[in-house]
């Protein structure tokens, strides 16, 4: 990072450079620099950029990715629109502005991103056969995990998380970066109902990787792309409990089952975990019927029955007793 100071009306303003932009030292507003750049290696740090007062306004918005964010407006309110952007903003269309598009490989997920973001809009097919060429390439082999998540997850996050998806597998990139992950019906039809459900990123995300083949999977794949503890461990609890929350019907299996999701120390996670099954299995008597069971598991007093007990050997199957004995008193056998 470095300063400089720039002449702002009457006032001297110390601006922090920030890249190839300036934060206001007031409104905290970020300032970027016309610039060009140039292509050095694979990925998306693979670039040298070039910024100079020689640089057009119209070289700048060259560069940018799509023809809707390369327009501009100078002091006079006028638009400065080279390539095209009101236009495509008019017919609702996503289209790179140039071949510089392909030299970052992060635009590929963004613009997915942006068509679940804004599901009305489509993409001009000379971007969709760029980004395909992108991918047979090789270019997006280097992206970054980080990167990668933090694209996938505002996508997901969307009002069309679909969107995202459909357009990922229409360039070729899940096939070639996801196989593993299977986008089934049920899958689909789980993420299309996410926005309405008002779920969390970590429903999400574990409704996204629910039709893995294990858990062991799921964790694989969650680690390959940092996702967050807390949303690779209920993606991990989904797709190994899915099949034990439909059949589990006994008091006892459905203590064992909540004694085994930690649903003593996370109560919550519980929940969130029971909606995400709803959400794939349509099993709502189902899942009623885990929220009774839950609260009745979490009624019993450990800390009574352990002082009750002489034998301190007895008293974990004590506890596990009178949480079986609280189910069968909310009606499971």
């Amino acid at each position: 990072m470095f300063e400089i100071y720039c002449l702002h009306g009457r006032e001297l303003l110390l601006l922090r450079a920030i890249g190839i932009g300036f934060l206001h030292p007031k409104t905290h507003d970020e300032y970027a620099l016309a610039r060009t750049e140039r292509k050095t290696a694979p990925g998306y740090h693979g670039f040298v950029f070039h910024a100079s007062p020689e640089v057009t306004l119209e070289e700048d918005l060259r560069r940018r990715d799509l023809t809707i964010n390369a327009i501009a407006m100078d002091e006079s309110g006028e638009i400065i629109d080279p390539y095209g952007g009101v236009q495509d903003l008019k017919n609702r269309v996503f289209r790179h502005v140039s071949e510089a598009f392909s030299e970052d490989p992060v635009r590929i997920l963004r613009v997915a991103r942006f068509a679940a973001r804004f599901p009305s809009f489509s993409i001009a097919s000379e971007t969709m056969a760029l980004m395909r060429q992108m991918v047979c390439d090789g270019e997006t082999d280097a992206l970054i995990a980080e990167r990668v998540f933090a694209e996938l997850s505002r996508g997901l996050m969307a009002q069309a998380p679909v969107r995202m998806l459909e357009v990922l597998v229409n360039c070729g990139y899940w096939d070639r970066h996801y196989k593993s992950i299977p986008l089934t019906d049920r899958v689909i039809a789980a993420l299309r109902k996410c926005p309405e459900k008002k779920h969390s990123l970590a429903q999400r995300f574990a409704l996204l990787l629910s039709d893995t083949d294990s858990a062991i999977t799921v964790r694989t794949l969650s680690q390959s792309l940092r996702a967050p503890k807390d949303v690779s461990d209920l993606a991990i609890l989904l797709n190994n409990e899915k099949e034990t929350l439909t059949l589990c019907q006994s008091a006892l299996d459905r203590a064992s089952l909540l004694c085994r999701i930690d649903s003593l120390r996370r109560p919550q996670r519980a929940l969130r975990l029971f909606d995400a099954w709803e959400t794939l299995t349509n099993e709502t008597a189902k899942k009623l019927q885990w929220h009774r069971a839950l609260h009745a598991f979490l009624s019993v007093q450990a800390g009574q029955i352990a002082l009750s007990q002489d034998n301190p050997q007895a008293i974990a199957q004590a506890i596990k007793n009178a949480r079986v004995d609280a189910l069968i008193q909310a009606g499971f056998k």
